[in-house]
């Protein structure tokens, strides 16, 4: 049904942002947890060089996911940002803030203006996913209803929407130190691969003791979801997830930067897969089912042709994108190079 292929889109759209949105998120996250200005000097060098090419695309899929939801389910588009119309706009507020202290704070010469802008970068980082992540909790505990008309305090502020936030941004932080060990060893930096490695296992450690405090929260405050996840496929893809992240753990230990980036994204990817396939047939558990939220028949077979030839057009250059930047082949903006010298220009 076309409603379904429709929903497959916007869950694998959300799922490319989860990872690449995540990945500069947790980039972010340690950019703020870097020490001092000298103490932090060279990680957030590296920080710099590799977020600058990719950064503003990888919104890209935010937007995709907005355009998706609100043409082809607005219903659930309208109960959404009815309801979560306050995580929502603090996460785009922290979008801003974040775009404009990463773009301002590497132009800016005073000392004091590069703390305000570097400060308004890392902290929006850490905020933006954990709100999202909020509202993505306010849906899958069914705080969010068909037909709402007025926000909820209750529906961003319960204990899965609290742990889904914390999820998000511990998700964020793994995925941002695992790549960011792989462009610490690309240049050769190899006490920042150390570095950043030990942060991938920090990360790493914390998903998993919050997906499993997360397993006990859900079982009482979002039963339906809970029992998809526990269960047949849902449980399927959880335990593929979980073997991806030990899949990375090894790989970083033997080395292999490359390849534990993809298992690293494969762990991400499944999780919020899974949480599709729990909620259904429901678009917003268990008040709407994705055939009662789907738009008009034609709106959605445009829907479908726009992302075909979206994937067609689109796709390939945002491939070739990553592939150059993993492999270190585009300019870098930063001002300092983090092996320690400024960057000749």
């Amino acid at each position: 049904m076309m409603e379904t292929l429709v929903a497959w889109v916007l869950l694998l759209a959300l799922a490319a942002y989860a990872c690449g949105g995540g990945t500069d998120y947790g980039a972010g996250f340690w950019d703020l947890v870097a020490g001092g200005a000298e103490r932090g000097r060279r990680p957030r060098a590296l920080i710099d060089d590799a977020m600058a090419p990719v950064w503003e695309v990888n919104n890209v899929w935010l937007i995709f996911v907005l355009v998706v939801m609100w043409t082809g389910f607005p219903t659930v588009f309208q109960a959404v940002f009815a309801t979560l119309w306050l995580p929502l706009a603090l996460a785009a507020v922290g979008l801003v803030l974040r775009g404009a202290g990463f773009a301002l704070r590497k132009p800016t010469r005073r000392l004091s203006g590069r703390r305000i802008y570097g400060a308004a970068f890392a902290v929006a980082s850490l905020l933006t996913p954990y709100f999202l992540g909020t509202a993505v909790g306010g849906v899958v505990s069914g705080r969010v209803t068909a037909g709402a008309r007025h926000a909820s305090t209750e529906a961003w502020t319960n204990p899965t929407s609290v742990m889904t936030g914390l999820l998000a941004v511990a998700a964020s932080a793994y995925l941002g130190a695992v790549f960011l060990t792989g462009d610490a060893y690309r240049l050769g930096v190899h006490d920042l691969v150390g570095y950043f490695r030990l942060r991938a296992f920090c990360g790493l450690a914390a998903l998993a003791v919050l997906a499993l405090v997360g397993l006990f929260v859900t079982r009482d405050d979002a039963r339906y979801v809970h029992d998809g996840l526990t269960g047949g496929a849902g449980l399927v893809l959880v335990v593929l997830s979980a073997l991806g992240g030990l899949a990375t753990a090894w790989l970083l230990i033997r080395g292999s930067t490359l390849w534990s980036r993809g298992t690293a994204v494969a762990s991400v990817v499944l999780v919020v897969v899974a949480w599709g396939v729990a909620q259904r047939p429901y678009a917003l558990p268990t008040s709407l089912t994705v055939a009662q939220a789907a738009g008009a028949p034609e709106t959605l077979t445009w829907l479908v042709i726009v992302s075909v030839v979206a994937l067609i057009l689109v796709g390939p250059a945002v491939v070739l994108l990553y592939r150059l930047d993993a492999r270190g082949e585009l300019e870098s903006s930063a001002e300092e190079d983090p092996r320690g010298t400024k960057t000749v220009r």
